[in-house]
């Protein structure tokens, strides 16, 4: 494979890369990269989101790339204070070490054991006396750091800044010093994060490492990022049928975005399922065979499989609920609207209790939840519709 090849493959899904010309004259120089990613164990499993980072560590792997998994067990306990608006609480010892146990197990399931190296910032961090960590400081200033946007805002706004939150980001980047990373991956979030890295690893006469940034993937409500806290989230040891589930449950338009980001499928097969998609296939058979591919990754082809058909079984033939009301409603032209169709089957009371209600996600039509207040419905099928929680009906328009 050409370094252009490789290239290609490796900008894949990618929001930045700095220097890319760097990259490529190390990619030219046909060396084994070491590609560093870091994690801080503050919750004991992970979830897609995470998986955007180590699906791109895995497409280094299969370039022939060495990757560097970093376990965060001590800036785990200083708390990242990337995005927060307040003064985050440190985990214990105890809490991270708990966390920490569960991630070698999780992140093995997609990255090959045999070029993975993980290590523990406790390492290097866990040797350094108080002079050490007064040497790294002394390596930054206080304005660069005011430069970073949530930093800025809680001093323009007179809220605390704590000063170990100042260490976070000298201490993450001094591990890609002590690991001479070669590249150094990172959610768009972390940008300035692993700048400081970079500088750091100029400061101690080392190469300065490339800087790889990759979006933030959405969660289940396509807005807000995937987050447990947000309760938004697929997790990764999620038993088959709640994953499969969770991934129908997409809008069409995010199915394209976890596509890019969660599969390992060549574009050109993604670009081809979306043209017949346009050309009208069912975009929830094109959804199924996402769903197939991402429970496989973490489970198996046959618990996919049966994850599948459980889902066919409970949303497309009604066997969930065991009871519902049955009724045919007439469109006028072939076809009917979505909302006209709620309120003729009173799921909802009003068409504009209908258009309020898919705007919610509230709305499903066979399991999946729909986003398209101008969705029509054509005559000839029929389909389990829901409402909310508890509204079901298996409608037949005429």
């Amino acid at each position: 494979m050409t370094s252009y090849d490789e290239l290609a493959q490796i900008k894949r899904g990618t929001d930045e890369i700095l220097v890319e010309a760097e990259l490529v004259e190390r990619l030219r120089s046909g060396k084994k990269l070491r590609v560093k990613a870091g994690f801080d164990p503050t919750a004991p499993d992970l979830h897609l989101g995470h998986t955007v980072l180590i699906n791109k560590l895995r497409q280094f792997q299969d370039l022939g790339h060495e990757v560097l998994f970093l376990i965060g067990d001590f800036t785990g306990m200083i708390g990242d204070p990337t995005g927060k608006n307040v003064t985050r609480k440190p985990l214990t010892r105890e809490e991270v070490l708990v966390n920490a146990a569960t991630y070698e197990h999780q992140i093995f399931k997609i990255l090959n054991p045999e070029m993975t190296t993980v290590m523990f910032n406790s390492q290097w961090m866990g040797e350094m006396n108080a002079a050490d960590l007064v040497q790294i400081a002394a390596k930054h200033t206080v304005a660069r750091m005011l430069e970073r946007d949530d930093f800025s805002k809680r001093y323009a706004a007179n809220q605390p800044i704590a000063i170990h939150e100042f260490l976070y980001p000298l201490i993450q980047g001094y591990d890609s010093v002590a690991m001479k990373a070669d590249v150094e991956l990172g959610g768009t979030d972390q940008k300035f994060n692993l700048l400081v890295g970079r500088e750091l690893q100029k400061h101690y006469g080392q190469k300065p490492q490339v800087i790889l940034t990759m979006p933030i993937l959405e969660g289940l409500d396509g807005v807000q990022k995937m987050s447990k806290s947000l309760n938004n989230y697929i997790g990764i040891n999620e038993p088959p049928d709640d994953m499969f589930g969770k991934l129908m449950s997409i809008s069409d338009e995010l199915m394209w975005r976890y596509f890019e980001l969660l599969s390992f499928r060549p574009l050109r097969e993604i670009e081809q399922l979306q043209d017949e998609v346009s050309q009208g296939a069912n975009p929830r058979d094109i959804k199924f065979q996402l769903g197939q591919e991402i429970v496989s990754r973490f489970h198996d082809e046959r618990a996919a499989e049966a994850a599948q058909l459980n889902f066919i079984a409970r949303f497309q033939k009604g066997a969930m609920p065991d009871e519902m009301q049955e009724l045919n409603v007439a469109a006028d032209g072939g076809r009917l609207g979505i909302a006209s169709l709620l309120r003729e089957a009173a799921l909802v009371g009003s068409t504009s209790e209908a258009f309020r209600m898919i705007k919610q996600g509230a709305v499903r039509i066979d399991g999946e939840r729909i986003s398209d207040k101008g969705l029509m419905i054509t005559s000839g099928s029929t389909h389990v519709f829901q409402v909310g929680k508890h509204r079901f009906a298996r409608v037949t328009v005429d």
